[in-house]
């Protein structure tokens, strides 16, 4: 009965999705460690409704594809805290560039080697690829180019989650201490949800994280053309 009440439900999914990432937040605070990351909470809240009720994916995926048309314009507001710290941009360009391309040739030159490593196919290299890049952008790149968009979501998840809880800890080992370095390096391995941890840590840091994610975006699209 409640699987039928769920499935003729327009919205359900959205519900859905809002209520998991609300007990992760709650969670999150009382916890008050990275692992009870609100995101991660959410989508293991989401999966266990899939399978508790029988629900079929596809229903879920329809029913909130709302959430998805969101996620670009959510991106493009990363763009006031930038405005906010441009003095920084302009004073630190170079670096914030070279950083940049940097960790984007790292990210696509690692994940060709452990394709190439694991032999992997190159619909799975393809779909891998952008894991490194918001969702927005690396879901569409990968299925213009042959790969599956949402192994490529689910790859890119998983990047921003484990950006998210580590980053901390590998900065301090790492000594990188410098908030626009630590901006840049968030915001350009794991997009999004590693930037809301960026703006935990600094203003500064998250500023440079937004950055990040566009700059990366626009360098990845073109430079995945070579290993595609």
């Amino acid at each position: 009965m409640i699987n039928n009440i769920l499935e003729n439900s327009a919205y359900w999914g959205i519900a859905v999705s809002v209520v998991g990432y609300g007990i992760g937040v709650i969670l999150n605070k009382k916890l008050k460690t990275g692992i009870a990351n609100p995101l991660l909470i959410s989508i293991v809240f989401v999966i266990a409704v899939l399978l508790v009720f029988n629900i079929d994916y596809e229903k879920y995926r329809e029913s909130s594809e709302i959430l998805s048309w969101l996620l670009t314009p959510a991106t493009v507001c990363l763009a006031v805290p930038l405005y906010e710290q441009i003095h920084l941009l302009k004073k630190n360009y170079k670096a914030v560039m070279g950083g940049i391309i940097s960790g984007v040739f790292a990210s696509l030159i690692s994940v060709a080697l452990f394709c190439l490593m694991f032999g992997l196919d190159k619909g799975i290299e393809i779909s891998l690829l952008p894991k490194s890049i918001t969702t927005a952008i690396g879901m569409s790149l990968a299925d213009e180019l042959g790969g599956i968009d949402t192994l490529a979501a689910a790859a890119i998840i998983v990047t921003g989650i484990v950006g998210n809880v580590m980053c901390r800890g590998v900065c301090k080992i790492f000594k990188i201490t410098e908030p626009v370095a630590v901006g840049i390096a968030i915001g350009t391995s794991s997009h999004a949800v590693g930037t809301s941890k960026a703006f935990e840590i600094g203003e500064v840091e998250g500023a440079m994280s937004s950055l990040s994610i566009a700059v990366a975006g626009i360098i990845t699209v073109a430079a995945i053309q070579i290993f595609a």
